[in-house]
């Protein structure tokens, strides 16, 4: 996805500016560029299947049934499903236009419409950083304003 997946999780690197985070829900299927995971050895569903299980998921999300990120992690067929989705900061010209047209268009704590790029169908989340309230990343368990 990205040329790197960002173990940055702390705050972009120094003297790079204009790079942002996310995360987000991959669905892959057979026409998918690389149509394998961690999940599947070999990924067979058609384009249709996939837009139905990433529809499902949606949905799941916009009742806040679920998160995107705990979804990610047993859903996602990209590998960061085991940071919750969560890409790293990233810059112009790190991922596939579409998923960077889309990711820079989202305001913080917005999730995307369903995106798709070569790798397949995506929900993106435009991560927040905290460096002025905690110095790292506040845990993604925590519920309520440090306030």
């Amino acid at each position: 996805m990205a040329k790197y997946h960002s173990d940055s999780l702390i705050a972009p690197p120094a003297g790079q500016p204009g790079k942002i985070r996310a995360a987000h829900l991959l669905v892959k299927h057979k026409e998918s560029r690389r149509p394998s995971s961690w999940k599947e050895a070999e990924i067979t569903r058609t384009r249709e299947e996939a837009q139905r299980i990433i529809e499902s998921y949606e949905q799941r999300i916009k009742s806040r049934e679920i998160s995107l990120g705990e979804l990610a992690l047993t859903e996602s067929d990209c590998s960061s499903a085991r940071k919750r989705g969560d890409l790293g900061y990233f810059g112009p010209g790190d991922m596939q236009k579409e998923f960077e047209d889309a990711a820079f268009a989202l305001s913080v704590g917005e999730i995307s419409p369903i995106i798709s790029t070569a790798s397949g169908l995506h929900l993106i989340e435009r991560q927040v950083h905290y460096p002025h309230l905690f110095g790292h990343y506040p845990s993604p368990h925590l519920k309520r304003s440090p306030f």
